[in-house]
């Protein structure tokens, strides 16, 4: 996509416009900061979280997961308990609404077990 058709997708998307203003490159360096903060260790909460999982949804519905290739590499390595799934995503392997960072703290942990759509279904025996 071009930087005029992004645009266009995040306003018909209803994206506020902090988000359209970001474009491409700012979407993207938007989750390599998130990566790198997950990297330190997630102290932030369970909404702070989902905000910055959007933002790679929203990468890969613009077509742009390869450039985020090494950040996601990243990522997927930090995450546990894949079973656990924040919500439903059009995107194949969308690895990143799956578990939680092995560094965040235990009230993130708490706060998401609690909050998660998908947290009880997912640990439900078969």
């Amino acid at each position: 996509m071009t930087d005029a058709e992004i645009d266009r997708f995040l306003a018909d998307e209803g994206y506020p416009e902090h988000v359209r203003q970001q474009g491409r490159h700012g979407l993207i360096a938007r989750w390599q900061r998130f990566v790198s903060d997950v990297e330190r260790g997630w102290t932030l909460g369970i909404e702070d979280y989902w905000n910055e999982l959007d933002i790679r949804d929203l990468i890969a519905r613009l077509g742009s997961a390869s450039e985020v290739a090494d950040a996601d590499a990243r990522m997927r390595a930090l995450l546990v308990e894949p079973e656990l799934v924040h919500w439903e995503s059009e995107t194949p392997d969308a690895f990143w609404i799956r578990g939680y960072p092995r560094n965040a703290s235990p009230e993130f942990v708490e706060e998401l077990r609690a909050n998660c759509p998908f947290a009880a279904e997912s640990r439900k025996p078969e």
